[in-house]
C-alpha cells in the first residue's frame, strides 16, 4: 500500500503587494501579519510609477499553505490592489545595506580591496571608519558583511528586499 503524503516545505517567499497610497495602509498590512502570527523577515515600501499606488515588498517564511493564507488575508484589506508571490528564479531581488566599518590607515587598503571584489561603493571616508554601500542579493550582502565583520562593524542599516519579475511580466498582468 502506498501512502500519499504531502510534505510542506518551509521556504522563503517574497510578496509584492500593490496598495493605495493612503495614510495608515502600511499599518493595516503589517497589522494583518501580526494578528495572525506571521513574522515579516524583510519589508520595503515605496511609491510606484503611479503616485496613487505604493508597492510593499515583504519576505516571509512558511509553506505553500501559509503563503496562500497570507495572500487571501491581504486581499481582504480594502486598500490592497493586488498581491503576487515573486519567485526567485524569475525575478530580480535586491537589498541596500550601509555598513560602517572600523578602518584605520593599516586596514583601509584591505577593506577597499575587498569592496572592489564585491563591486560595492565606499560612500564615506573618515579618519577611523568607512561607510560601505552594498546593493545586491541578501546572500551576496551577507557574504560581504561576514568578511567586513573581521575588521569591526560599527553600525549597519538594511533596507529589506525589493523585487521585480524578469522580462515583460508585471503584477498588473494577472
Amino acid at each position: 500500500m502506498r501512502l500519499n503524503v504531502r510534505y510542506n516545505m518551509i521556504r522563503r517567499y517574497v510578496l509584492s503587494i500593490l496598495v493605495k497610497n493612503t495614510s495608515g495602509v502600511l499599518n493595516k498590512v503589517t497589522g494583518m501579519f501580526s494578528k495572525r502570527g506571521y513574522n515579516i523577515r524583510s519589508l520595503s515600501v515605496g511609491e510606484t510609477d503611479n503616485p496613487e499606488i505604493s508597492r510593499i515588498t515583504v519576505e516571509v517564511v512558511g509553506d505553500e499553505q501559509i503563503l496562500e493564507q497570507i495572500k487571501k488575508q491581504l486581499n481582504k484589506l480594502i486598500d490592497v490592489v493586488k498581491v503576487k508571490a515573486i519567485r526567485s528564479k524569475s525575478s530580480v531581488y535586491k537589498e541596500l545595506v550601509l555598513v560602517k566599518v572600523k578602518a584605520d590607515t593599516k586596514k583601509r587598503a584591505a577593506i577597499i580591496e575587498l569592496c572592489d571584489i564585491f563591486r560595492t561603493k565606499i560612500v564615506d571616508v573618515g579618519k577611523k571608519a568607512l561607510v560601505v554601500e552594498l546593493a545586491g542579493t541578501p546572500e551576496k550582502n551577507d557574504a560581504l558583511i561576514e568578511l567586513l565583520a573581521e575588521f569591526g562593524i560599527l553600525e549597519m542599516a538594511r533596507t529589506g528586499i525589493t523585487a521585480l519579475e524578469r522580462g515583460a511580466d508585471t503584477i498588473h498582468d494577472e
